[in-house]
């Protein structure tokens, strides 16, 4: 940084610029205190915005109240866990929400391909409690589900803006079925369609860590707010973390939501 730069040519040059004795009297005493002030001052300058905006356990404390695990029933088992199709997860995540700025909702919104085919739900809360969930509506084309329960739970804060590419994200998900969790990582791009997920794409990129389980999880900003809702991982050899991940978008999420209001859907 330009600023450092100069500061260091200053300091180390300055004995050669007015000479050793001087050099000791203006480093002496209160003279080089100031100047440890001053520095502190600058790097707090500097550096304290950016501290700020990282993720760290705010994000985990804001956030994951509103997550929950999602356990389907699959076609010929009658308990969760077991018997899901080929190259998918036996459980994922999903993300407490409210179309009218509400608190406290009935409604989860999860990845489509977690429940399409599922027999039963149930879902698991921060807290553990258990409840038996349904399908309120889904939108095949976007991979968006949306489960009702009797469960209330807390709804997830939305960030509207495009987040920028490089920012802080946090990854809140169900990660091999071992319970929700989370990691955190940076944008890697925005707006990704014709990834070939979806009939309709429009995804967040990241690098944070997505493992199955996690498809209908949250992707958060630094606050905890929703950025998207974790939907596929690109690999072409494993079903692993591969660092490029995929999130449907808010706005994919407001559009999905806005279609299933028109066709008489009542959340």
């Amino acid at each position: 940084m330009p600023i450092l730069k100069c500061g260091d040519t200053w300091f180390f040059g300055f004995d050669r610029l007015m000479g050793t004795s001087m050099v000791n009297h203006l480093l002496d005493t209160k003279f080089h205190g100031q100047i440890i002030l001053a520095l502190i001052a600058i790097t707090l300058g500097l550096f304290g915005s950016a501290a700020k905006a990282a993720h760290g356990e705010q994000t985990w404390v804001q956030a994951q109240k509103s997550v929950v695990v999602v356990n389907p029933v699959w076609p010929g088992y009658d308990r969760p866990g077991f018997g899901a199709p080929k190259g998918t997860a036996p459980a994922g995540s999903g993300v407490y929400f409210s179309v009218d700025g509400k608190a406290e909702s009935a409604f989860i919104i999860t990845a489509a391909h977690v429940v399409e085919a599922a027999e039963s739900i149930e879902i698991i809360d921060f807290s553990g409690k258990i409840a038996k969930a349904v399908i309120h509506a889904i939108d095949a084309r976007r991979d968006i589900a949306i489960l009702r329960t009797k469960l209330i739970g807390i709804s997830i804060s939305i960030r509207q803006d495009e987040p920028v590419i490089g920012s802080h994200v946090c990854a809140l998900g169900n990660s091999f079925g071992l319970g929700t969790g989370m990691t955190c990582g940076i944008v890697s791009a925005v707006r990704r369609s014709n990834i070939g997920f979806n009939d309709i794409e429009d995804f967040i990129q990241t690098d944070a860590a997505v493992n199955p389980g996690m498809s209908g999880g949250a992707l958060v900003d630094p606050q905890g707010r929703l950025l998207g809702l974790i939907d596929g991982i690109f690999t072409k050899e494993a079903d692993i973390d591969a660092g490029v991940n995929f999130a449907i978008s808010v706005p994919l999420i407001q559009q999905s939501l806005a279609s299933q209001l028109k066709a008489g859907v009542q959340f």
